[in-house]
């Protein structure tokens, strides 16, 4: 149920639970939203597909969009025979086709293996490939999908030094020549000419297809030089799009993406969208067309060393203002403890402690509130049935006891915006695949498979539960909000520990702060008690 989502129901799934569990007295429920597309799709490509992108100068006309489709003779098997360049490090293993185009990048690392415990592969098989070139004319368009391609070397291995490769396809009429320099950091420079100024096409390629986690969004991203970044999600794509002054381009899931760079400010980049709406991006190149690409982890300091303005490709939605300074907080944090769950609750900590002033005032009108229930009750059946005088009297109650209704909720909601930002920071740092805590919690990433930290976190909220004060008048209300800690432990059975581990130490504070809270309250009624017999035994 919970993988067939949109992730924006996800993401107001995630709004819900955080209003419900910091004003206990409001239920939310995410409205209705569009089902998504499938995450794996097939792109598809035709001949008549590339859009004539003449300037305003031209009076060229518009050849109209119809699709995007993967040809029969594109669909090539990944295998030894069609594989024309292997580039090896450490870490990953990239293989060029013979068309030229980059059909494979299999991650090494045991830390981020798939569903299966299996090596990732960031390159989906049936789906359009990244450096992949088209030419506008029909004839010459075809050509590309049937002569191969031939390489100065049929194997690079990447250490300190980077290592090139040259490939060059004979079509009639032109030649084309792709200089490929790989690195081992996963990023690379391309260099694609031609013999003769033809009008061509280069695709950034089909996103990678491996990550499939709650409330987080798939799709392609444009970051322009202007410090905008557009996102089109899968299944949301609609109608073309051009864009120009752009930083880079990129098509991401979770974790990973692919990504192309370093662009002549006056290229033109296109977005499209595919038979599922899911979007396409290419864009129209030059004789002689330099650029650089990476297809990857979106490890934030391997982008940072690589380019810094490659660290604009994670995502993180609306809350991208607060969530970015947050990582570099959670990072310098991990410096220290060398260990990003103590660093998650490092922040936790943080947060509830510039919060303080803001839950504590909260919690104190909730308090207030409790106190002045009943004689609130004895006021509206006084003045059943007189609603103007029964508000006065409501109203002056209130401003007697210095209680406010909306005290106890207004200084949670304000604190939804941080708490949602946390929750994309820790959703999309890829920095968390394979990092273990403590115990039983060896990668934060992934869901706690003994299911003891979503049950801790049930019975931490329950026990919160027990400590907050509460004046329902709605009995259908109090029951729902006591069978909330089970429906909670339910739905935080398969998110990743590291969210599971913020939640539940984010419980423990709010028990401590509301232990203190009713201690204060505690004792200033014991106080007021010992002073109104201490009264009676003096007028004695």
């Amino acid at each position: 149920m919970l993988d067939k989502m949109t992730p924006n129901q996800r993401l107001m799934l995630a709004a819900a639970l955080s209003i419900v569990f910091f004003v206990a007295y409001t239920a939310i429920f995410p409205p209705a939203e569009p089902a998504s597309a499938k995450n794996e799709n097939k792109i598809a490509l035709n001949e008549n597909s590339l859009q004539n992108t003449a300037s305003s100068e031209t009076a060229q006309p518009q050849r109209k969009l119809v699709n995007h489709e993967v040809s029969t003779q594109e669909k090539i098997n990944e295998n030894s025979q069609n594989t024309l360049v292997t580039v090896k490090s450490s870490d990953f293993i990239l293989k060029i086709d013979t068309l030229g185009r980059i059909s494979s990048k299999e991650l090494l690392q045991a830390k981020y293996n798939d569903k299966d415990d299996q090596h990732a592969q960031l390159i989906p098989q049936d789906a359009m490939k990244p450096l992949l070139v088209r030419f506008l004319e029909p004839s010459l368009n075809e050509q590309t999908t049937q002569v191969a391609y031939t390489a100065s070397t049929s194997e690079l291995s990447l250490g300190s030094q980077a290592q090139k490769v040259t490939l060059t396809q004979q079509l009639s009429g032109v030649v084309v020549t792709k200089e490929l320099t790989f690195y081992a950091d996963g990023h690379y420079d391309a260099k694609v000419s031609l013999s003769e100024d033809k009008r061509y096409f280069i695709y950034l390629g089909q996103r990678p297809t491996i990550s499939k986690q709650m409330m987080t969004v798939a799709g392609a991203m444009v970051y322009t030089n202007d410090g905008i970044s557009t996102v089109i999600a899968d299944g949301k794509a609609d109608e073309r799009k051009s864009f120009s002054g752009v930083e880079l381009i990129s098509a991401f899931d979770q974790y990973s993406a692919t990504i192309m760079y370093g662009f002549d400010k006056t290229t033109n980049i296109i977005v499209e969208k595919d038979r599922e709406s899911n979007p396409v991006v290419y864009f129209e190149a030059t004789k002689n067309m330099s650029f650089n690409g990476y297809i990857g982890q979106k490890r934030y300091e391997t982008l940072k060393n690589i380019n810094p303005i490659l660290t604009n490709a994670i995502e993180y939605g609306w809350f991208t203002f607060a969530s970015k300074p947050l990582f570099k907080f959670l990072s310098w944090l991990h410096g220290l403890f060398g260990n990003w769950g103590w660093s998650i609750i490092a922040l936790t900590l943080t947060i509830r402690l510039i919060l303080y002033p803001l839950t504590y005032k909260g919690m104190v009108s909730m308090q207030k509130m409790k106190d002045i229930a009943p004689k609130i009750k004895e006021l509206q059946a006084k003045y059943k049935g007189d609603p103007q005088r029964m508000n006065s009297a409501v109203m002056d109650m209130y401003k007697k006891h210095g209680a406010n209704p909306l005290g106890g909720c207004l200084p949670m909601l304000l604190q939804i915006p941080i708490f949602f930002a946390i929750y994309r920071v820790l959703l999309n740092a890829v920095e968390l695949q394979g990092a273990p805590w403590m115990f039983w919690v060896q990668d934060l990433s992934r869901m706690d498979h003994t299911y003891i930290l979503p049950i801790l976190m049930g019975a931490s909220m329950f026990y919160q539960q027990k400590l907050t004060p509460s004046n329902f008048t709605d009995p259908l209300q109090e029951k729902i909000f006591k069978y909330l800690p089970v429906i909670f432990t339910f739905f935080f059975l398969t998110f990743p520990s590291g969210l599971v581990l913020y939640w539940f130490v984010n419980n423990l504070f709010s028990i401590a702060q509301q232990f203190v809270v009713n201690q204060q309250f505690k004792n200033a009624k014991e106080a007021e008690i010992a002073i109104a017999k201490h009264m009676e035994k003096s007028d004695g």
